[in-house]
């Protein structure tokens, strides 16, 4: 980043960032989601569900949550809003309204000595419980008292408010401006005006004419009215209809008598304004019509306060925004992406911060597949081979680290020399290495280092380039003789339970890594075996998921193996094999009555003698060969243990016993070692 010079004459200095976190870093590190991925489908995942958890679980540097985690936040305001939240609310905040009207009304007749009063108060007293029908029997009602008179009107006066308020943005609050402006009946001519543009829209909506132009002076005229900011008639008509959906599931909520109730008041309040109640009433059955699907969601409000109608109805428009939301969140339904999850719906229902979240997620999807790391559609995702190469890269560089701590000679280097030639490429400097210096590369990576540490304390960049260890880089070079590798890797059950499944996957892609960049020249065959053995690329096994299968057939694997290197003749043979259990599996041939031969796997625990008899079989057809069989054993099963070094005396191969965190470094180490002794 630039910063100024403070000495005089001189411009800006650049140098390394040091105010923070990186203004310009993207929102997500796609390469460290990449290895993510990597990790998660050597464990056994398929890479679909490798992505898909990837995003419930967020990315494994903790900088964003991942779709769990907002889910379960939906679900904590979801339930907030039901513990709130009461249906009987408004009946019982229009109840305690008439009450406290009666109560003052009734004080006003006591301070009178007359008949009118007492006569008032008779009438008082007769009046039904029932709230909707006292109301409307105290219609025509000659109040004695001010207070009381005002408080009987503000029962249908707030309930009038609230569902209108509900339905449209701000209606009361405009209506009483224009109250106030030019009286009642302009107020009540702009709400009729509104109501009757907002009905010849949605008409020509339902014939299916274009109304964009009609919908632009709807929102011209009455835009400040309507909720949500829709952009178009079918965004005005899913917010109009969700939100008379979740007036209908309040009503729903309330008994029968409850139900009637509020319905009565509400007509009643709505009745106040000439063809208000009727407006109302149409514009709820052409949203039914428009949306006969939608529905208010069922969840019973459990509060105990005295929430009125436009709280209760508004709270279960937002649990159904919820519910929507949970449902998009949680990518349940075949084909889900997160471009399913409506950004705008995240920020009202959680804030701003999780709608960042859900937008960095996307972009993180549509980033792996915008680069390259995966192809296919989403629920049959693969790794591509820009991302194979990357995770054999990471395998190969971890057993090579492992190995550079071990014994002289044991790790996987590519010797200059008159077996080996430069590649043109460089690595960095471990220590024991016998290749010559890359002089450019090592005195390129002093300079940039130098270049990125802080000035002095003046101020002034620092001035020579002084060489470190770190920069160090030597020439990279490959082997020119040539091999042919069977990498037989154990797929049965056993593997899995035993946690040796993503172990044995690194090795493949780091052996597989090894032979691409190092040794191009190689022919690498991996081959899984369980009950039957098959030949598959570096890709294909990384991909390939547990079967819980069980039976280990390594006769049939050291078949192919022997049909690979024979295919070369000219190379150098290797057959590498990685099992955590002895033979238990053959295959029996037969012919089939129309000259072809059909073949089954027998599996068997303990091993038949015809099982240990078929695979040594194939030990004595390599060995005539002058093939030896490199055998790594993952386990000390005593079984294992027995055959692997019978097989070992009668072939001439080399035993390993590696735990699972060392199976690399013994796979690769003895590849390097087999491919010398030509």
């Amino acid at each position: 980043m630039p910063a100024r010079d403070p000495r005089p004459g001189r411009g800006y200095r650049y140098g390394a960032w040091r105010g923070g976190a990186d203004p310009l870093a993207p929102p997500v590190d796609v390469r460290a989601a990449v290895d993510e991925l990597g990790e998660r489908i050597m464990h056994g995942e398929g890479a679909a569900e490798a992505l898909r958890n990837l995003l419930r679980d967020g990315p494994g540097d903790g900088r964003r949550p991942g779709l769990d985690r907002l889910r379960a936040d939906a679900a904590r305001r979801r339930a907030e809003l039901a513990r709130r939240s009461n249906a009987e609310g408004a009946l019982t905040r229009a109840r305690a309204r008439l009450d406290q009207a009666l109560a003052a009304e009734r004080s006003e007749l006591g301070a009178r000595d007359d008949d009118d009063a007492r006569f008032a108060e008779a009438r008082l007293d007769s009046l039904p419980r029932s709230t909707s029908r006292a109301v409307a029997e105290l219609s025509d009602y000659a109040w004695a008292s001010s207070e009381a008179e005002q408080l009987y009107r503000q029962v249908l006066d707030e309930l009038r408010e609230e569902v209108l308020d509900h339905q449209f943005r701000g209606m009361s609050e405009a209506l009483r401006q224009l109250g106030e402006g030019g009286g009642d009946g302009a107020a009540q001519e702009a709400l009729r005006a509104m109501l009757r543009d907002l009905d010849d829209l949605l008409a020509a909506h339902a014939r299916g004419e274009d109304t964009t132009e009609q919908f632009e002076r709807f929102m011209a005229e009455h835009g400040d009215l309507v909720p949500g900011d829709p952009r178009s008639t079918e965004e005005l008509v899913d917010e109009l209809a969700r939100r008379a959906a979740a007036s209908r599931a309040l009503l729903d909520q309330l008994s029968p008598e409850q139900r009637a109730e509020l319905s009565s008041l509400m007509d009643q309040a709505l009745g106040r304004d000439p063809g208000l109640a009727e407006a109302m009433a149409s514009l709820g059955q052409r949203l039914s019509e428009l949306r006969p699907d939608l529905a208010g969601p069922r969840t019973p409000l459990r509060g105990q306060g005295r929430s009125g109608y436009g709280e209760a109805a508004g709270a279960l428009a937002e649990i159904a925004d919820l519910d929507d939301l949970l449902d998009s969140l949680g990518q349940r339904h075949p084909g889900a992406t997160l471009d399913d999850v409506d950004v705008d719906q995240v920020e009202r229902a959680l804030g701003r911060t999780a709608a960042e979240d859900v937008q960095a997620l996307r972009e993180l999807e549509r980033a792996l597949r915008d680069q390259g790391w995966l192809t296919g559609p989403a629920s049959e995702a693969r790794l591509s081979p820009k991302a194979m190469r990357r995770l054999g890269q990471s395998a190969l560089r971890a057993v090579e680290d492992r190995l550079s701590g071990g014994a002289a000679g044991e790790h996987a280097d590519a010797r200059a020399g008159s077996a080996g030639e430069p590649t043109g490429a460089w690595r960095e400097w471990r220590f024991g290495d016998e290749q010559p210096l890359d002089v450019v590369r090592t005195v390129t990576n002093a300079v940039l280092r130098t270049a990125a540490e802080p000035p002095g304390e003046d101020g002034a960049p620092r001035g020579a380039v002084r060489l470190a260890p770190v920069d160090m880089a030597v020439v990279e070079t490959e082997d020119r003789t040539r091999a042919a590798v069977a990498l037989c890797v154990d797929l049965s059950f056993s593997m899995v339970s035993e946690g040796r499944w993503a172990p044995m996957k690194r090795t493949a892609l780091a052996l597989g890594h090894l032979v691409e960049t190092r040794y191009a020249r190689d022919a690498l065959q991996v081959i899984g075996f369980d009950r039957y053995a098959r030949e598959m690329t570096t890709t294909e096994l990384a991909h390939v998921e547990p079967a819980f299968v069980q039976g280990t057939n390594l006769a049939h694997a050291l078949s192919l193996a022997r049909r690979h290197v024979g295919r070369h003749p000219d190379a150098t043979p290797v057959v590498l094999v990685v099992t955590d259990g002895e033979p238990t599996a053959h295959l029996e041939t037969w012919a089939d009555g129309t000259g072809g031969v059909q073949s089954e796997a027998v599996f068997s625990w303990p091993p038949l003698p015809e099982t240990v008899e078929a695979t040594v079989r194939e030990v004595d057809a390599l060995t005539r060969m002058r093939v030896p069989v490199d055998t790594v054993m993952l386990g000390d099963d005593p079984g294992l243990v027995r055959f692997v070094d019978a097989i070992a005396r009668r072939n001439g191969g080399r035993v390993l016993s590696a735990d699972p965190d060392r199976l690399g470094g013994a796979v690769v180490a003895s590849y390097v070692r087999a491919r010398r002794r030509r």
